[in-house]
């Protein structure tokens, strides 16, 4: 996979990986830029296949983030007592299984027809009510509601029952 293909399918997940550790916007654009940098300089040791890489770069951004953590005097006992095992610490295991779903979550809503993604978008992502977007969209809300029942089963179809259960409770709570 070319450099720019990796950046383009893994630069979204790799900083809100790194957003879920730092809660910073912008040290999170930074670690997951840099991530891409050191893998181009270290390219040549790492396994050309895509798990390997994709590792790789997990494994960066966290070693990244708990660095600007120590350096910020939050974490140095943990990072003291715990090995580099990226999946060691539940935290960082559930910041990368919530990223992961996150990205399938949207790369389904992007694989939408445009109707349905946009009243997805709409009614799921920014909160707003059927008659909202059917204003918006200068659509009906019967059409509304049909676009959001046809994207939801076929994201359903693509997604499986267990990862369309934690979408809906996702955005449910929002």
């Amino acid at each position: 996979m070319q450099p720019e293909q990796l950046f383009k399918k893994l630069y979204r997940r790799l900083y809100d990986f790194a957003y879920y550790l730092l809660k910073d916007k912008e040290l999170a654009e930074d670690v997951a830029q840099d991530a891409f940098v050191v893998y181009l300089e270290q390219q040549e040791s790492i396994a050309a296949n895509f798990n390997a890489i994709k590792s790789f770069l997990y494994t960066t951004v966290k070693n990244a983030c708990l660095n600007k953590i120590r350096h910020n005097n939050v974490v140095d006992v943990y990072h003291k007592n715990n090995p580099l095992d990226i999946y060691s610490d539940p935290q960082i295991l559930e910041g990368i299984i919530h990223t992961e779903i996150i990205a399938e979550i949207y790369d389904q809503i992007n694989a939408l027809p445009p109707g349905c993604a946009m009243v997805i978008r709409y009614g799921y992502l920014e909160g707003l009510s059927n008659s909202e977007i059917a204003k918006l969209m200068n659509i009906s809300i019967n059409t509304v509601k049909s676009q959001k029942k046809r994207a939801l089963s076929l994201m359903k179809i693509h997604l499986g029952k267990a990862a369309m259960a934690l979408f809906v409770a996702m955005y449910l709570h929002h």
